[in-house]
């Protein structure tokens, strides 16, 4: 992430035009065993319908780290983020502090806020008055493969 000359900060993002895509979509799948009937169920999904809400104000950041492993966010995940949502008490966000980006659990507790790390190895990090802060947005979806348990 880049500060530009008039103080703002410049964050890298993927074009949500680059996943525009429709896509062939079957109703079900079984956890259990299959249903032969479902085999032939096809309609067509838009990833970008379903996944983003308000297009002009969503990005993606893919993430490093292991500090929301707990929340089944992992590294190299890509975040799906609306800048257009108001953040809500233990919402996960994309918070800039400090100049620096960070994905966190955004907590507002006894008049203070803190951002939550989701793995016991982090601590929590007390947001004080004086300190550089802003929620860039809300976490709507989270892409990942899926993991080897």
């Amino acid at each position: 992430m880049n500060k530009t000359p008039d103080g703002t900060y410049k964050v890298p993002v993927i074009p949500i035009e680059r996943i525009r895509t429709i896509l062939p979509y079957f109703e079900s799948v079984s956890a259990g065993f299959p249903s032969p009937a479902d085999d032939y169920v096809e309609e067509k999904l838009s990833l970008d319908r379903y996944l983003i809400k308000n297009p002009a104000s969503t990005f993606f950041l893919r993430v490093s780290g292991t500090s929301m492993t707990g929340a089944g966010i992992y590294p190299n995940d890509i975040l799906i983020v609306d800048r257009s949502l108001e953040p809500k008490n233990k919402d996960v966000v994309i918070a800039l502090i400090d100049g620096e980006l960070t994905v966190k659990r955004f907590i507002k507790a006894n008049n203070k806020f803190y951002l939550k790390p989701e793995n016991p190895d982090f601590k929590p990090i007390e947001i004080p008055q004086d300190r550089e802060f802003m929620i860039w947005g809300v976490i709507t979806n989270v892409i990942h493969k899926p993991y080897e348990l």
